[in-house]
């Protein structure tokens, strides 16, 4: 199957979606699929080129107009993304973010060419300030044109539904994942003594809770074993550093900056307490990767985050300072209290390869059985109390283990696939359903639409199809 990803958020932008994007096209790849990515230029990186694994990505010439999003004219990029998708031969356009308004004019050209269209949502939204209701009305706008929608988590789902009003059966859940390989504990980069060091891995902006964090850290300022590491950059850092000069705290505040993500594992290992303070999440990313380290994780319980990590490796608080602060004293205090032994020996983190590979891929072949982070053996996520500080730390090599059998890429690629082959069963839809579909969700999109659909068409007149030279194919090699 010919796949084309499409987004504003690529590599060599650092994030979530950009993650997603990669990975999973990096494993449907190895399942045997033709996968190209669409994005906008990054400064000097542009044009085509080639990444890992062969996987070919279109930085195309637009311009970056907010946050690194293009312009949203649905109509001027027409030309050159149908040019991509026909010299690609694709058959599935798969769009990413809801705020990529490069994704949403790739998919309403795909349907305009006859194609198979999916769309993954990432986030959540409300329903209150003009930026929201700006984004849910094109949302719906362009699910109207949609063959099917995938979100990161059970509550993203019910999000999308009710602000793009599509309906149920067209939305599926796949959860994102992480690489375990990657993200492995590694105890022995602890401090020796009795500090507890507590890691924020974020983007420093109101979304993720900083002000909360801010409101935190000086309650652990007559506390000298409790230290903070703060990885990410932002307009909240300076109130950050604010605070750390007003409570004296320079030397057990570490204030990190932005570094590239397969860096923040080296910050991870030498944590004991993992930190969310996010006021809103549909997938955090973050506390899966913490606690792949091994890492006990605190975090506020909003959006989807209390169905991401069972109960035994995260303790959830009400985005309150109160709160967190008493689930962070919960923690320190297991800490204080566990007696788990590393074992076997490890070097820089790692298991011995022969044994690590092939547990690895035992744990890879129950994982594909698995269809929901909930269902998890008896044995496998021990009910914990919240509340209880004698609750025993689980350790790190086994919350390893636990967080690859539930998220793994694997998975995600496989669970993927069935919804390629559901829509590529369902007929494409005609003109008039399409218009039909932006009328009945957004009539004031039809303009925009009618001029799309009749640039197409001039297109085809210009340079038909058969006359669009086809994109030579290179072959992976056996590795």
């Amino acid at each position: 199957m010919r796949i084309c990803m499409v987004s504003d958020f690529f590599y060599p932008s650092i994030g979530g979606v950009e993650e997603h994007v990669y990975n999973l096209s990096q494993m449907l790849l190895s399942l045997g699929h033709k996968i190209v990515v669409l994005t906008h230029a990054y400064g000097d990186c542009s044009g085509i080129r080639y990444v890992t694994g062969y996987l070919k990505v279109y930085y195309l010439p637009i311009k970056v107009c907010y946050n690194q999003c293009i312009l949203p004219t649905a109509v001027c990029n027409v030309p050159m993304l149908r040019a991509v998708l026909l010299r690609e031969r694709v058959e599935v356009v798969h769009g990413h973010s809801a705020f990529s308004a490069l994704a949403h004019e790739a998919l309403m050209v795909g349907s305009l060419l006859g194609l198979k269209t999916v769309f993954t949502d990432h986030s959540l939204f409300g329903f209150a300030d003009l930026s929201a209701a700006l984004t849910n009305n094109l949302l719906e706008v362009n699910l109207g044109m949609v063959n099917h929608a995938i979100c990161v988590s059970h509550i993203g789902k019910e999000n999308t539904v009710l602000r793009a009003r599509v309906a149920k059966n067209r939305v599926s859940v796949i959860p994102n994942a992480v690489d375990t390989a990657l993200f492995t504990p590694d105890p022995q980069q602890r401090p020796s003594n009795d500090i507890i060091n507590i890691v924020v891995a974020s983007r420093l902006v109101y979304r993720k809770g900083i002000d909360l964090l801010a409101g935190i850290i000086p309650r652990f300022k007559n506390t000298p074993n409790i230290n903070f590491i703060i990885v990410g950059d932002g307009p909240k850092r300076d109130l950050l550093e604010e605070i750390r000069e007003k409570t004296n705290m320079q030397e057990r505040v570490q204030m990190v900056g932005a570094v590239e993500h397969n860096k923040v594992r080296d910050f991870l290992v030498r944590g004991h307490i993992f930190l969310n303070t996010s006021l809103t999440e549909a997938y955090c990313m973050a506390i899966v990767e913490a606690a792949s380290c091994g890492l006990q994780v605190v975090s506020t319980s909003v959006g989807g985050i209390p169905e991401v990590l069972p109960k035994s490796l995260i303790l959830l608080a009400e985005p309150e300072i109160d709160a967190i602060y008493a689930a962070i004293l919960i923690a320190i205090e297991r800490h204080r209290k566990s007696s788990f032994k590393v074992s076997p020996p490890v070097a820089n983190g790692h298991l011995p390869s022969e044994a690590n590979g092939k547990v690895k891929r035992r744990r890879r072949r129950k994982a594909v059985t698995l269809t929901s982070p909930t269902q998890l053996p008896a044995s496998s996520a021990p009910p914990a109390d919240q509340n209880s500080p004698a609750e025993p730390v689980m350790c790190p090599y086994r919350c390893n283990e636990l967080v690859e059998t539930l998220y793994n890429w694997e998975d995600v690629a496989l669970r993927t696939v069935k919804v390629y082959d559901r829509v590529s069963n369902e007929r494409s839809f005609t003109t008039s359903e399409l218009v039909f579909a932006v009328w009945q969700h957004g009539s004031w999109f039809l303009v925009f639409f009618v001029v799309a659909h009749f640039l197409m068409r001039l297109l085809e007149l210009w340079r038909p199809r058969k006359r669009v030279e086809l994109a030579q194919d290179v072959q992976r090699t056996a590795s």
